[in-house]
């Protein structure tokens, strides 16, 4: 149903003076507020815009440089309550506007709001009310606000503002994160945690630093807040990090400070004993940092302790009571930090409390998303040899078979509708393994099969058959890959050499069962499909 009469209704209560004459009663309010609505219906009136805003933004869109106008018109006023919510309007519509240029809007491209427009909208914000709202040291909560504004700018549009429109943004949030008001300090640290992503910016060596610093500063503040806060825009710099790793290669991370870097890595493991909901983002930041270190900051004899208790405090965390979505980043830190083919996962001596506390939790937490996140990490080293020694890859494999025998048990009802994907996720990393055992490897695996073959078979077979889940909690694959993925680790048992001759032929045989059963069972549907087309 159409709403514009509302949102009409909403901006003419704002901004035009009142239709009826003064009365009696307007003769003491002053001469500029009697000229518009009450203030008490003005601040209704901009909190059922905003709301407008947020629920029907395909509506307001077409009034997009109206709303900025309202925006600027409230923020410029002496009432502090009328610039509050002229800040938090102006917040609504950068965050909708965002919503809807994110790669998995539902809204089609030529339907969205071109970025033209959007610079043009905040052109108009930074050149009129922004700059003294964020400096307006008088009202913290304005300050607040419109920092939250600030970060709601379209990355796209952002990059096509003026350079010293850009430079001002930022040198604004970076004086912020000093302020005295643990509101605006909280603010200021999480709108920079949103730039740190901006393409245009994340690149950027020098501001890349001058916000870690800025978010180290603010980790350490006595403002529960501020911390948590900081701990989220860290993760976000180093999820940074890792793109540019990955984007500009070694040139970026030989530029990046190994003194800062050291720093971060400090810090991280400090936050990581925090309250829970800093020590969440604090584990995702340091598997994104220990993924980055280079050889030559590993073989340093000052990264040496920071590392180590990094990683100690990993484990420590993904073994704790802590909150699921804790133990889930650390678990997913693990996984991060066995991606980095420079740690020494074959001769570290933490190793094996790493894949200790993975395995244990596999098998035992009560969190299936949890015990799916744990399986992940565990399938992520590339080789064998980084899986250590046979003792240790033998406990591995039978904790996977363990926790693939264990996956419908559960108290909480709730958790049954992630069986399936942690299901999946486990016959993925046994694949995995199989496709790199040796030949000292092999009892192990054949007696397994002796003993539980029958169980194993029955999940391998409904995971290499079924469609791919609802629910994104395991690593995505379609049947093909998996099969695929058993006929590796097939051709790689029946290669072996050096295994007796009587065990080889179990594990070959029984895997070529499973091949075949795989066969029969996805072949007459592709004969029905075909008679279809």
């Amino acid at each position: 149903f159409e709403l514009g009469w509302l949102l009409q209704l909403c901006i003419s209560i704002i901004t035009l003076p009142k239709q009826e004459p003064h009365s009696d009663s307007d003769t003491n309010t002053g001469a500029a507020n009697s000229l518009y609505e009450p203030s008490p219906v003005r601040v209704e009136a901009l909190q059922v815009l905003a709301l407008l805003v947020k629920g029907y933004f395909t509506l307001a869109q077409t009034s997009l440089l109206e709303l900025g106008e309202v925006a600027c018109k409230c923020m410029e006023e002496p009432d502090p309550s009328i610039q509050l919510h002229g800040a938090r309007l102006l917040e609504e519509t950068g965050s909708g506007i965002v919503q809807q240029h994110k790669p998995d809007s539902p809204t089609p491209l030529n339907q969205r709001v071109p970025v033209s427009q959007v610079v043009t909208f905040w052109s108009r914000m930074l050149n009129g009310p922004l700059p003294g709202a964020l400096q307006n040291d008088e009202h913290p909560t304005l300050q607040t606000s419109t920092c939250d504004a600030a970060s709601s700018i379209l990355p796209a549009a952002f990059n096509s503002l003026p350079n010293e429109k850009q430079i001002l943004c930022i040198t604004m949030l970076l004086g912020l994160n000093h302020s005295e008001h643990p509101l605006v300090k909280a603010a200021a640290v999480r709108a920079l945690g949103v730039y740190i992503l901006f393409p245009s910016l994340r690149q950027d060596v020098m501001f890349v630093a001058d916000t870690a610093n800025a978010i180290l500063t603010s980790l350490d503040d006595k403002s529960l807040n501020v911390r948590t806060k900081a701990a989220w825009s860290l993760g976000n710099l180093t999820d940074t990090l890792i793109a540019n790793m990955e984007s500009l290669g070694l040139g970026f991370q030989e530029e990046f400070s190994d003194v800062l870097l050291l720093k971060m890595l400090k810090s991280a493991t400090h936050a990581s004993n925090d309250k829970d909901k800093v020590k969440s983002n604090a584990v995702r930041a340091l598997g994104n940092l220990l993924h980055f270190l280079q050889p030559h900051h590993i073989s340093k004899p000052q990264f040496k302790p920071g590392i180590e208790e990094s990683i100690q405090a990993l484990i420590r965390t993904v073994q704790s009571e802590a909150t699921m979505k804790v133990r889930w980043n650390a678990c997913y830190a693990l996984g991060n930090m066995f991606k980095n083919p420079a740690i020494p996962l074959d001769a570290a001596p933490w190793a094996a409390q790493a894949f200790s506390a993975l395995t244990t939790v596999v098998k035992t937490c009560k969190n299936f998303k949890v015990r799916i996140k744990s399986a992940t990490a565990l399938s992520i080293p590339n080789s064998r040899e980084r899986y250590g020694d046979r003792k240790q890859f033998s406990e591995i494999w039978c904790a996977l078979v363990l926790a693939l025998e264990k996956s419908e048990e559960t108290e909480d009802f709730l958790e049954f509708k992630y069986c399936a994907s942690l299901r999946t996720q486990i016959c993925q990393t046994l694949l995995h393994l199989l496709r790199l055992i040796t030949a000292e490897d092999h009892s192990c695996v054949s007696k397994t099969i002796s003993e539980k073959g029958d169980l194993i078979r029955t999940f391998v077979q409904r995971f290499l058959t079924s469609g791919v889940e609802a629910d994104e909690t395991a690593t995505r694959t379609d049947p093909q890959d998996r099969v695929r993925m058993l006929q590796r680790a097939f051709q790689h048992v029946h290669d072996l050499q050096e295994v007796p001759a009587e065990e080889k032929e179990l594990v070959v045989k029984y895997l070529d069962g499973i091949l075949k059963h795989c066969t029969e069972s996805t072949e007459p549907q592709s004969v029905l499909k075909d008679t279809r087309e």
